[in-house]
């Protein structure tokens, strides 16, 4: 497998014959890095964490470009259909679906979900951290945005996730202190890739807070340049 990161919460993993992006939050993301062109190729499913502009981000018009399957929450699915996504997957909290060639399960975020105009906010479904498990391949946990909760430790008996996409910026998620906690406490991961910084000024600008609280972790922390795909697994 391989993984890309593309800056704040925006991720493509690359496996078997798969491509697939996370919360692929590019147009006026001012920390997006890497090539539209190169994130966008040879896609076949978007999946998406939860309803804020920040993750949606540019799903409809990437899924009507490349044909791409968008997956997430039921509520969510259904507002995109709105906009004009003909290819989805709806499922909700504590599901699992067979995406074809490997599973997508939805698990718990403390967050909140929704968008809107003129202030007022429309909600989207629930917040919710993403499971991708292909044959053959590391089990991947993308968080989503959330603080930590004692039901990670579930999630970890369930999944038991290797790589982890972990928030990290603080104020609308966890910060260094209480991510590398959730790490080091629930999880055995083999690696994990801090994300939801150095998008905003009123967020983290970078990584070094994260990686100094995990400094004596086994777990490796990786901060790939954006763009530049990192090899993961055998």
């Amino acid at each position: 497998m391989q993984i890309t990161w593309f800056g704040h919460s925006a991720f493509r993993l690359d496996f078997a014959d798969k491509a697939v992006l996370i919360d692929p939050f590019f147009t006026g993301n001012p920390g997006f890095g890497g090539s539209r062109e190169a994130a966008v190729r040879g896609l076949t499913h978007i999946l998406v964490t939860h309803g804020h502009g920040d993750h949606v981000g540019d799903t409809a018009a990437i899924s009507a470009e490349t044909g791409a399957t968008v997956v997430t929450n039921y509520d969510l699915c259904m507002w995109l259909a709105s906009q004009g996504v003909k290819n989805f997957s709806p499922m909700n909290t504590g599901g699992t679906i067979d995406a074809g060639g490997f599973h997508v399960s939805l698990v718990r975020a403390d967050h909140s979900a929704g968008m809107g105009d003129a202030g007022v906010s429309v909600p989207l479904g629930s917040p919710n951290g993403i499971i991708v498990r292909a044959p053959g391949e590391p089990t991947v946990y993308h968080m989503g945005d959330t603080d930590i909760f004692g039901d990670m430790a579930l999630i970890n008996e369930i999944y038991q996730p290797k790589i982890g996409m972990v928030p990290i910026g603080d104020r609308f998620t966890m910060g260094a202190r209480t991510a590398a906690m959730a790490v080091k406490r629930f999880f055995r991961f083999e690696a994990v890739l801090p994300c939801h910084y150095g998008t905003f000024p009123i967020i983290d600008a970078d990584a070094s807070a994260f990686q100094a609280e995990m400094a004596g972790s086994t777990t490796r922390v990786v901060v790939p340049e954006k763009g530049d795909p990192v090899p993961f697994g055998g």
